[in-house]
């Protein structure tokens, strides 16, 4: 029985900290640009040039 709650301790633990990983991420704005992702693929790469 002791360790079903100790598994549950750590299955919280873990799943606190996806949610303050998720928290962040967003309060960082990783997920502000939906566009551009989805159409990246349609884009050429630009080449640079070497300096002469």
């Amino acid at each position: 029985m002791e360790i079903i709650f100790g598994l549950i301790t750590i299955s919280l633990c873990v799943a606190v900290l996806f949610l303050l990983a998720f928290v962040w991420a967003v309060r960082s704005q990783q997920y502000d640009d939906t566009y551009t992702p989805a159409v990246r693929m349609l884009f050429e790469d630009q080449e640079e040039k070497p300096a002469p």
